[in-house]
C-alpha cells in the first residue's frame, strides 16, 4: 500500500478522503523527457497550470544535456525512446556529481518488474504509469515534497501560471490527461473516459 493510501486510510476509516495538492517552489524548471510530442504537450501543460517552468526534451541525448545545463527541480523522465533509453538517461544523470541528486520520476505505458528493478538500482525516485492525468502528477510532487526531495511551495505568493505565451485555442487543443501515442509497439490501453479538472 502506497504512504497515501495508509494516511487516507488512517485518517478517514476507510472512507475517501480529497487528496491535498501540495506543490513545490512556484516557477521550478522541471524537465519532461519523451519521444511523444503529445505526453510532452500534455505533461507541460498540467506543470505550467500548476505554476511551474516546463522544459522539454525528446531523447536521451537532449535530456541529459538540458538536464546539466539547466539543473530542473525535477525530471519526468520516458523509459521507452529510441537510441538512448529512459534507463541509461537515468544511470548516467546518477553517476554524474552534477546531476545525481535532482529527483527523477520514471514514466512508462507499462510496469514490468525489469522496470522495477531498475528503479531500485539506479535510483529513481517514482513511477507513473501511462495514460496519467492530472492527480497523477500532482500526488507524484507532493509525495516528493513529502520525503523532502523538493522544497514546499511558500503559499503566500499566488500562482502565475506560466501559459500567457499559448493562446486559448491552443491550450484547448491539449487534453487533460496524457496518454500513450496510438501505435507505440508492445503498449496497448484500454481508453479512459476523458474529463476536464478545473
Amino acid at each position: 500500500m502506497s504512504g497515501i493510501g495508509f494516511i487516507k486510510r488512517l485518517l478517514g476509516g476507510g472512507h475517501a478522503v480529497e487528496p491535498q495538492h501540495v506543490q513545490t517552489t512556484q516557477g521550478a524548471r522541471m524537465l519532461v523527457v519523451d519521444d511523444s510530442p503529445t505526453i510532452c504537450a500534455v505533461l507541460g501543460k498540467m506543470l505550467s497550470q500548476d505554476g511551474y517552468h516546463p522544459l522539454k526534451a525528446a531523447d536521451g541525448a537532449a535530456a541529459i544535456e538540458l538536464a546539466r545545463s539547466e539543473l530542473p527541480a525535477l525530471i519526468f523522465l520516458d523509459v521507452v525512446m529510441p537510441g538512448m533509453n529512459g534507463f541509461s538517461v537515468l544511470r548516467t544523470l546518477r553517476h554524474d556529481p552534477a546531476t545525481r541528486d535532482i529527483p527523477i520520476i520514471m514514466i512508462s505505458g507499462n510496469q514490468q518488474a525489469t522496470e522495477q528493478f531498475y528503479l531500485q538500482r539506479y535510483g529513481a525516485d517514482d513511477f507513473m504509469k501511462k495514460p496519467f492525468d492530472r492527480d497523477d502528477v500532482y500526488e507524484r510532487i507532493g509525495n516528493l515534497v513529502a520525503n523532502g526531495r523538493l522544497p514546499a511551495r511558500d503559499t503566500s505568493v499566488a500562482v502565475n501560471t506560466l501559459l500567457s505565451a499559448l493562446s486559448a485555442e491552443a491550450l484547448d487543443g491539449i487534453p487533460d490527461i496524457a496518454m500513450p501515442d496510438a501505435g507505440t509497439p508492445g503498449i496497448i490501453e484500454p481508453p479512459l473516459p476523458l474529463h476536464r479538472v478545473a
